[in-house]
């Protein structure tokens, strides 16, 4: 058995269940923190140091948000007061590591910090609320003066809109995380972190973010560490992918993966929350995971169906789409019989459910369950954003390929149809309507919380029934609950029996 410590992004189950769940076994023995921050609220730092300090000790390897050694978390990466020098004292901890176990691996990932085109302050500044929306637009117009494609004047006057005090603190605090971005990149160069991927969390082609990736790419360049240090979108999959590369470098292997998309135009669409091309993204992940994509499928150990359209996607919640390209770009009737014929082959074949964001597709469910193969495929996400849906994919699938069938995965399996498809693509906004205007939407008390939790058990128990007849009987749904106390997050717990 090895040891492995994983220091998760935040507190959410995506974070610190995921990768928990679907890699703990007889041969891993994945240890958490007891308990990190609560969404607004970091993380204990010294807490974090001491746990690191004493469990890596004795470990094999380490899987580590620099975000929540530096800031307590996510969230409290976009909210921190913290000084460069403070912040880089942090780091430190990397070296004591190293020292005391010189054999130990660091695979540590770091997010660019994010800039939504939206005004709200949920997980942002309270100014955000305001000011969130002018920011991004500002951004864009800023970077495209940077860029020589517009003069300053459109810049200036929406620079002109935002209060001086909020901009200098919105600016500063990113150029602060930028500086811990390229000291951890310094870190990586010394050896004192094994292997190091900077996501992206909520990206688009212009604007603040992409500023900062170019900063950032421009250091990975000049120390010519363009081949081992990778930028691409993603977040809360990070942990699930970087445990799927130390599977795979504890093996010794870089499982072929083959790409099949529903629709070849979809390589050049850019996803939503993103900045780059699909194709790109793709290929991103399957690195990120350990893994090498293949251009003959003969070749490949891992098959990647990958759902999505040619263009912009829709919201989950707006299914089905309306928009003409979704059903005649997408030839979904030659996908469903290459998954049947390629499972019925014994190949592994992995579900990327990207056609929407925020939620898998309720017809590819419809037609899974119709052809019997809801079980039978190793891998399945359809959550959040693009980044999201393949990292989790690709480490279902690497799990997959060294551990097999297991009941464990099958659990994670149903517990993605029942989250990414049903919680997220349906159940959600359902509930959310049903509460809305009475006590219960804001989440107030834990009576509450609880009614909230079990209408959503109760409406997730009638999806499996009415989308998933096939496998129904055999799902039980021990728990739900929403963790953030918003409809966002699902916390939720489910067996497969077989």
């Amino acid at each position: 058995m090895r040891k492995i410590v994983l220091l998760p992004l935040d507190e959410r189950p995506c974070n610190y269940d995921f990768a928990y769940k679907l890699f703990q076994s007889d041969d891993l023995k994945i240890v958490r923190p007891k308990e990190l921050g609560d969404k607004k609220t970091p993380a204990d730092i010294q807490k974090v140091r001491e746990f690191l300090l004493e469990e890596c000790k004795d470990a094999f390897g380490l899987i580590v948000s620099v975000d929540t050694v530096l800031y307590g978390g996510l969230i409290p990466s976009r909210l921190h007061k913290e000084d460069v020098e403070t912040l880089k004292g942090r780091l430190e901890v990397f070296k004591e590591l190293k020292e005391r176990n010189p054999q130990l691996k660091i695979y540590a990932f770091t997010c660019i910090m994010r800039c939504p085109s939206y005004s709200n302050a949920d997980e942002e500044p309270d100014y955000y609320d305001f000011y969130g929306e002018q920011i991004h637009k500002q951004g864009i117009a800023k970077h495209k003066v940077v860029l020589g494609m517009e003069t300053e004047e459109n810049w200036l006057k929406l620079r002109g809109e935002i209060p001086e005090e909020v901009l200098a603190d919105f600016e500063d605090r990113r150029a602060i995380n930028r500086v811990l971005n390229m000291e951890t990149i310094r870190y990586y160069k010394e050896g004192l972190i094994d292997a190091l991927v900077i996501p992206q969390d909520d990206s688009a082609p212009l604007g603040y973010t992409a500023i900062d990736q170019q900063e950032i790419r421009s250091l990975i360049q000049k120390e010519c560490l363009t081949d081992e240090v990778i930028l691409y979108s993603g977040a809360d999959e990070v942990a699930l992918s970087l445990t799927a590369r130390l599977v795979n470098d504890i093996a010794g292997v870089h499982p072929k993966v083959y790409v099949k998309y529903a629709t070849e135009a979809a390589k050049m669409m850019i996803p939503r929350y993103e900045g780059v091309r699909l194709c790109t993204t793709i290929g991103f992940h399957i690195l990120s995971a350990g893994c090498i994509q293949v251009d003959d499928e003969k070749e490949a150990d891992i098959i990647m169906i990958v759902t999505a359209t040619d263009s912009i996607m829709d919201e989950a919640f707006h299914q089905p789409s309306i928009s003409p390209h979704y059903n005649a770009e997408r030839n979904m009737a030659e996908i469903m019989r290459y998954m049947v014929q390629k499972i019925a082959e014994g190949k592994r074949v992995a579900v990327a459910d990207n056609a929407y964001s925020n939620g898998g597709e309720l017809d590819l469910i419809r037609m899974m369950n119709k052809r019997g193969v809801l079980m039978d495929v190793c891998a399945y996400a359809g959550w959040n954003t693009n980044g999201n849906t393949l990292g989790t994919v690709m480490a279902e699938a690497v799990y997959d390929y060294h551990f097999g069938v297991t009941s464990q995965k099958q659990n994670f399996l149903v517990e993605r149809y029942l989250e990414d498809m049903a919680y997220c693509g349906h159940v959600r906004a359902n509930v959310t309507e049903a509460i809305q205007g009475t006590e219960l939407e804001s989440f107030g008390t834990k009576e509450a919380q609880d009614a909230v939790a079990a209408m959503a058990k109760e409406q997730l128990a009638d999806f499996a029934k009415e989308y998933m007849p096939s496998i129904a009987d055999k799902i039980a749904i021990q728990h739900v609950s929403m963790p953030w106390k918003r409809m966002f997050e699902v916390r939720l717990d489910a067996t497969y029996n077989a």
